[in-house]
């Protein structure tokens, strides 16, 4: 796990005494990533400068330094992440022969050949580099099976190759400024370019009030992207206009998975996923340094846990967060499971003081403006984790392969239920349901919770009650899941010079043809709100304390076979995850882990009205507003006013107009 950054110089207008402090500069934006070791690599010749920072945690001496030279001297690379197959991978580059050496007239004088063994230490960047010269790009990044992004320089052909992995657990920004191709893990290191320009995109900033994060491929900023996962994209300064190539297809994998579905019944779906979970588990844990796993309690974290603790001779580390707010507090929940499974478990109960702490950290620490407010809990728990363990496992992903979000089920639950009311009807009963303020709706619902369905017994009933009468207006049943996803429905009203986008949640041509509605749904979860939200989240939030997230469910056989299996082995009687709650008990009793879902949040509604308020107030004050011109003030202010009234909730579309202030603000 580490970072890189690095630039193409299309017109060879630097030496290398010139290029070498920008790279350095640009470097040092991404220490946090990688403390451990920093490595600079450039040949001016070519117009190319690599740079990274290493977070050692496979092969910790300096024959995994980076950037690293092939044998043939043909490549050059900067990798972060994981290939946990590489000793796999190692064994079939052994039996495939020796790798190819390729004279190079152009060598830099400061590279020296490589003498000696094959392999030089036992780094999967090293087994990357001898896969890429044995096999080829494309057939290198189908053969490798973990988490990663990657930077390299074909020295023969002069080209860059920038891939990613198969779901975006790993993050990659890239673009043309000028006559410079930046790209990095980070936005904050293109920043520190010259050629750079911080032209804001003001439709990704409309997404970023409608879904709480920017989609990919965009970014912030006007023509940098974020490399699309399962792809890779081969660029030089004569073929500049390259377009990422896929070499793994989400959309692919979810349809060959219905096209062939897995042919047993239930137990043996379950045996095979218990299988499949215990192999991914057993290899992420493969570590030079010491590692452990977030609990939170729930079914993915728990699995995750006791999987690890079960291929584990002593107890493993397990960390928690919880809050003094009893609604939005899991550790007890945690502090079960860690006790059922016998793990050495840290939890760690805040007060609002020391998560109100960390919001001025929020604009730096996730580099892109990102409003979800899971983000403050997430960076706790990993800065808790860092203090003991370099690595730490997550449950995140199963919730999007196996229906684990109220989304999954109640889309066609609320669409049978309203199809043959007329739609004029429903929308008049939408409107009379909002007259009625959150708050009132969750004093009728606190008196009459027995009566109520456990969904709408649980946090903020009102706010939920809201949310759902805008589905009330749908004309077919995905209109239903845009609006159950969506913060607001008038980000391009409160955007100046915004315009609505088409992207992959709202063009319907890009979808697989998967027949059930509930699998397009966690389709659609899977490659937006995964890769560009929970996966972003973890990522900026461990790494900011250098700490290594895995995520052992993204292993992509679990994917595919994820969707090889019928729905009913996912969602049943109105809950999510079914077989991969059938899996969990055989480790964990179902008492421990069997209770509504409460996602990892915290009380930003009552906190925009009380503790951060003044924080508020001068971040969206209309003067400010109206000269820097993102937002309309007038409308900002509106919803303001009624947040802090209580008639409505606005704490979402608040909380991203916030988020972007706050990081507009750490960006003078």
């Amino acid at each position: 796990m580490c970072g890189f950054t690095g630039f193409l110089d299309r017109k060879h207008s630097l030496n290398s005494e010139e290029a070498r402090p920008i790279l350095e500069a640009m470097n040092r934006k991404i220490l946090h990533r990688g403390p451990d070791d920093e490595g600079l690599w450039i040949d001016a010749s070519q117009g190319i400068a690599l740079a990274h920072r290493r977070l050692s945690i496979l092969d910790l001496s300096a024959a995994g330094h980076q950037p690293m030279i092939s044998q043939s001297q043909r490549y050059v690379l900067v990798f972060n992440g994981e290939i946990y197959n590489h000793l796999e991978i190692r064994r079939d580059i052994e039996q495939h022969g020796p790798a190819p050496i390729h004279h190079l007239a152009d060598q830099a004088s400061s590279v020296k050949p490589q003498v000696g063994d094959r392999w030089r230490g036992h780094s999967d960047t090293e087994t990357l580099l001898a896969a890429i010269e044995a096999f080829g790009v494309g057939e290198a990044l189908s053969r490798s099976r973990g988490m990663f992004a990657f930077a390299l320089w074909d020295r023969h052909d002069r080209l860059l190759y920038l891939a990613r992995d198969r779901m975006g657990e790993k993050p990659l920004y890239y673009g043309w400024q000028g006559d410079s191709l930046l790209f990095g893990s980070e936005l904050k290191a293109l920043e520190a370019h010259p050629d750079f320009r911080a032209e804001i995109d003001r439709n990704a900033l409309s997404e970023l009030l409608r879904l709480g994060y920017i989609p990919g491929p965009g970014s912030i900023y006007s023509h940098i992207h974020k490399l699309p996962p399962g792809t890779f994209l081969a660029i030089g300064i004569h073929r500049p206009e390259a377009r990422p190539v896929s070499y793994w297809s989400a959309a692919d994998a979810a349809l060959r998975g219905q096209m062939t579905p897995f042919s047993g019944d239930e137990t043996e779906a379950v045996a095979r996923l218990d299988s499949l979970l215990r192999d991914a588990v057993a290899s992420q844990m493969v570590a030079d340094v010491p590692l452990g796993a977030f609990l939170s309690g729930g079914i993915d974290s728990s699995l995750v846990t006791a999987l690890m603790q079960a291929q584990s001779n002593s107890p493993i580390q397990t960390f928690s967060i919880g809050f003094e707010e009893e609604e939005y507090n899991e550790a007890p929940f945690a502090k079960a499971v860690a006790q059922h499974l016998g793990t050495h478990h840290t939890e760690w109960v805040l007060g609002a003081d020391a998560a109100l702490a960390v919001i001025p950290d929020l604009p730096t620490l996730y580099d892109e403006p990102f409003a979800d407010v899971s983000q403050i809990p997430t960076h706790l728990v990993s800065r808790l984790a860092s203090q003991s363990v370099k690595v730490a496992l997550t449950g995140d992903g199963g919730d999007e392969l196996f229906g684990g979000y109220n989304r999954h089920f109640w889309t066609m639950r609320l669409w049978n239920r309203m199809r043959f009311v007329p739609q004029g009807l429903r929308r008049q009963v939408a409107h009379v349901l909002t007259l009625v303020p959150p708050h009132l709706w969750d004093s009728t619902f606190r008196a009459l919770g027995f009566l109520l369905p456990e969904g709408l017994r649980y946090r903020s009933p009102g706010d939920k009650l809201h949310k759902l009468s805008r589905m009330l207006g749908a004309s077919r049943p995905e209109d239903i899941y845009f609006d159950l996803i969506a913060q607001t429905k008038d980000q391009n009203r409160l955007v100046t010079g915004s315009h609505p986008q088409s992207n992959a949640l709202t063009d319907p041509s890009s979808w697989p043809a998967l027949r059930e509605i509930e699998h397009r749904i966690m389709y659609l979860d899977s490659i937006t709100y995964l890769p560009d939200d929970i996966l972003t989240k973890l990522d900026r939030a461990a790494m900011g304390v250098s700490l290594e997230g895995r995520v052992p469910l993204l292993d992509h056989r679990i994917v595919e076979f994820a969707w090889q299996l019928p729905l009913n082995l996912k969602i049943r009687e109105g809950r999510g995850k079914h077989v991969l709650r059938q899996v969990l008990s055989r480790y964990v009793p179902e008492t421990l882990t069997e209770r509504p879902k409460m996602g990892f949040g915290v009380p930003i509604d009552r906190w925009l009205r009380e503790p951060l308020k003044d924080w508020s107030e001068t971040l969206i004050q209309p003067e400010r507003l109206k000269n820097e011109g993102f937002f309309h003030p007038k409308r900002v202010q509106h919803l303001w006013k009624q947040h802090l009234s209580g008639r409505k909730n606005h704490a979402s579309t608040l909380w991203s107009i916030l988020m972007f202030q706050s990081w507009l603000e750490s960006r003078r």
